[in-house]
């Protein structure tokens, strides 16, 4: 019985898909686990109501494990954040979420996404770039850290079509 109700409540198989309203604090709470300055629940409800953001949630089981949310202009989107529980990472679970997330932008008519990510987070370059983005830019200086050291940001690109 014990087996069964952790598959229910945290097991099974991922899936993607869109997100509502209501997840809106349990996505505030990844971003401030995975982020120095995380985005509030209230971002998140406007993120979610706003026509041309696009928000999808990662569940396994009933829980929400990670998210991607990107906003959309014309034929353009940029990725505006990705993050998965910290228990979770390294399974191959973000670029899941991307690839689909991507896929679904594909589906609304984006054919460019863009992209920042700090220039020493590794893990978020790999997946980035196994997921065919290219660097097309830097951003000096441009993250600031709590102790007020300031890091690069890398713009990347990926093109659909």
């Amino acid at each position: 019985m014990k087996d069964w109700l952790a598959r229910w409540w945290g097991g099974g198989t991922p899936a993607v898909e869109p997100a509502t309203l209501r997840d809106a604090a349990r996505l505030a709470q990844l971003h401030g686990a995975s982020f120095h300055r995380g985005w509030g629940e209230g971002e998140f409800e406007t993120m979610l109501t706003e026509r041309n953001t696009l928000v999808h949630r990662l569940r396994q089981g009933h829980r929400i494990i990670g998210f991607a949310v990107s906003r959309m202009a014309a034929d353009e989107a940029e990725i505006l954040s990705i993050a998965i529980d910290a228990s979770k990472r390294g399974r191959g679970l973000s670029r899941d979420l991307l690839l689909t997330h991507l896929g679904h932008l594909a589906g609304r008519g984006i054919r460019t996404i863009f992209l920042e990510v700090e220039e020493n987070n590794q893990p978020a370059r790999r997946l980035y770039e196994k997921a065919g983005f290219g660097v097309i830019g830097r951003r000096e200086r441009y993250y600031k850290q709590p102790g007020g050291e300031h890091l690069n940001a890398l713009l990347m690109r990926r093109d659909l079509s």
